[in-house]
């Protein structure tokens, strides 16, 4: 690609022409090729896709993921069927899969654990500390007073600032101080709101320490006023929890206990090998991203939230779901961060991020801590019960078939004889493209003959 100034103060269709024009000098494709697969993904109404358009810098397009419900969670008594939106399609599957299976034996139950969330302005000063301690203490309330305008309207909701407490980190790092504010936000994820107050604070500090001190004490510099996404005391704990005789079969032939006792197992070693648990808990957000994203929340913020709780837990990287065997009942337990919101940014102005709160009844933000929280331990238990048992790959393939088969520009016809071949058999790329190129052979060889059937397919094969 070529260097451009000025790229952001072109309009939408010169932005569009220039990418074309570089896209042809590739000679794959023409000007109008691109220009219609560009466009192929814009909303048919104008002024939703303004909307899109707004969302961010730049956008030339909208660029689509499946939209798919998972049904039948049964979370704290109530029904559920869970907007998820992600593209591995083994996930939906079996978080759906999870959830039924659950849903027989008392479902999914919650607690939330606190709703604080938390920012920090980030300053370095050289003095005693006990002389800003001190000033600190005698004008907390004044830092408080600065942020009443801002939070006026988070206070008639039962939200607000909560705290402010004065860190003292020299030892670290030479000169450095926090100054460490805790919200409530209610519904709201609260980003901007937070922010908002940490400027109005730090600002108020630094102008308190440049009244109050004489000589180089004057000199506060305020280095960052930025929430954190580590949100430690914004938790929820969900559980599923039954006898042991109700895991009986859940493999064929296999015992209840003897399969508990291998899931714990399994669910151990995450708790010592950092390399199984970074897996485990990317399984966790499989399903948790998915409901994050379909509802229009941070996924990047919950995600950076959830590795650095599984880190500082227990002084290593561990799994973060945990299973109990105690008198004869099996308990499967995850407690995690998630600071999420139902009011506010995408989830007012994305269409499908209010539907899929609609079809959440619309939840309050405690409320979707728990549904998220939930899917993310179905996830993982599907996840686990098939490591256990089956292996990983015969589920996971069985649901990528069509992707692959896509992949390789399969016709219908050969899409549903591909299907039927594999419904017994293990699916590979290479088994797949061998079954392709068995079947395009025999059509090459018998193109006068009618399209070939399932059963002759397999016959040939």
């Amino acid at each position: 690609m070529d260097q451009i100034k000025g790229f952001s103060k072109l309009t939408k269709a010169e932005k569009l022409d220039w990418l074309s024009e570089q896209i042809s000098k590739k000679g794959n494709l023409t000007v109008g090729e691109v220009l219609t697969e560009i466009k192929s993904f814009w909303h048919s109404s104008e002024s939703t896709q303004s909307v899109f358009d707004e969302f961010s810098e730049n956008t030339l397009t909208n660029y689509y993921l499946p939209f798919g419900l998972a049904p039948n969670f049964i979370i704290n008594d109530r029904n559920y069927a869970v907007p998820m939106v992600i593209e591995e399609s083994s996930v939906v599957a079996a978080a759906s899969k999870a959830a039924k299976f659950w849903s027989t034996r008392g479902g999914f139950k919650s607690e939330i654990l606190g709703t604080t969330k938390s920012g920090q302005v980030h300053m370095f000063w050289y003095g005693i500390p006990s002389k800003l301690e001190k000033l600190f203490q005698e004008n907390k309330y004044k830092l408080v007073e600065a942020t009443s305008d801002i939070t006026k309207n988070m206070e008639k909701r039962g939200g607000g600032l909560l705290d402010i407490k004065l860190v003292n980190l020299t030892q670290k790092l030479e000169g450095y101080f926090q100054l460490d504010i805790k919200f409530e936000t209610c519904d709201a994820m609260g980003a901007n709101f937070i922010n908002s107050c940490l400027e109005a604070i730090g600002s108020t500090f630094q102008d308190l320490v440049e009244s109050s001190f004489t000589g180089e004490d004057r000199e506060l510099e305020i280095n960052m006023c930025i929430l954190s996404n580590f949100t430690p005391e914004c938790r929820v704990k969900v559980w599923v929890d039954c006898s042991l005789e109700d895991l009986d079969n859940v493999e064929p032939g296999v015992n209840g206990r003897e399969f508990a006792e291998k899931f714990k197992r399994a669910i151990d070693i995450t708790k010592i090998d950092p390399y199984r648990a970074t897996t485990h808990n990317k399984g966790i957000f499989n399903g948790i991203d998915s409901v994050i994203l379909a509802t229009g929340n941070d996924f990047r913020a919950i995600e950076a939230c959830g590795h650095a709780y599984a880190c500082t837990q227990n002084g290593s990287y561990q799994g973060l779901s945990d299973v109990q065997i105690i008198r004869g009942r099996f308990i499967f337990s995850m407690t995690i961060p998630l600071a999420l919101g139902t009011v506010g940014g995408l989830t007012n102005l994305h269409p499908l991020a209010k539907l899929s709160l609609e079809i959440l009844d619309n939840p309050s933000a405690p409320e979707l801590m728990a549904i998220v929280a939930s899917v993310g331990l179905a996830q993982n238990f599907a996840a686990v019960k098939s490591l256990t048992t089956t292996g990983i790959q015969k589920g996971h393939m069985k649901m990528h078939l069509l992707n692959i088969l896509n992949g390789m520009n399969a016709t219908k016809d050969e899409i549903e004889t591909a299907k039927e071949y594999f419904r017994t058999r293990i699916v590979s790329v290479s088994a797949v493209r061998d079954c392709l190129e068995s079947l395009r052979s025999s059509a090459s060889v018998e193109s006068n003959q009618k399209p070939i059937t399932s059963e002759e397919a397999s016959q040939t094969l």
